[in-house]
């Protein structure tokens, strides 16, 4: 594959990722807000899925892409760009690793207060607290990691 094949899947892949987490965010935020169980029951029901199809296959081919154009171009490992984008793209990892597993927790909660007509339990909003306060770092890592790719700075 060519240099530019690599980069192409790349940045569509960062776009799949990025893309994806903040739209499923975006949803999933609001509608915890509305209170409203069989609402928030659909749509983390489609949250899981869509991390599971979109954001798992993009956060696998990031690395894999990167480190191939890496090779590439010539840019040497240890280049201060890299170390940081590497450093940023872990963090935002360990953030995301424990929202997936509250998300799924989250919509079996929601799923099953959804069957049983009932509120959702008091759990559900602890999780949720953390998985909101995960999003942050996550997401504002990527941002920089995304600005470092493109400029290249040090």
């Amino acid at each position: 594959m060519t240099y530019l094949t690599i980069k192409w899947v790349h940045i569509i892949s960062a776009t799949f990722m990025f893309g994806t987490g903040f739209g499923t965010a975006f949803y999933m935020f609001f509608v915890n807000r509305s209170h409203n169980v069989q609402a928030i029951a659909v749509v983390t029901r489609w949250v899981a899925r869509a991390d599971w199809w979109f954001t798992t296959p993009s956060v696998i081919v990031q690395p894999l892409s990167g480190f191939w154009m890496m090779h590439l171009a010539g840019y040497p490992l240890h280049s201060p760009w890299i170390i940081w984008s590497l450093a940023l793209y872990t963090l935002a990892g360990a953030c995301w690793l424990p929202v997936v597993w509250l998300q799924l927790r989250m919509r079996d909660m929601a799923q099953i207060a959804a069957r049983q007509g009932t509120e959702l339990p008091a759990r559900f909003w602890r999780f949720e607290k953390i998985w909101t306060v995960l999003g942050f770092p996550a997401f504002g890592g990527l941002l920089v990691v995304y600005w470092l790719m493109v400029n290249k700075p040090m």
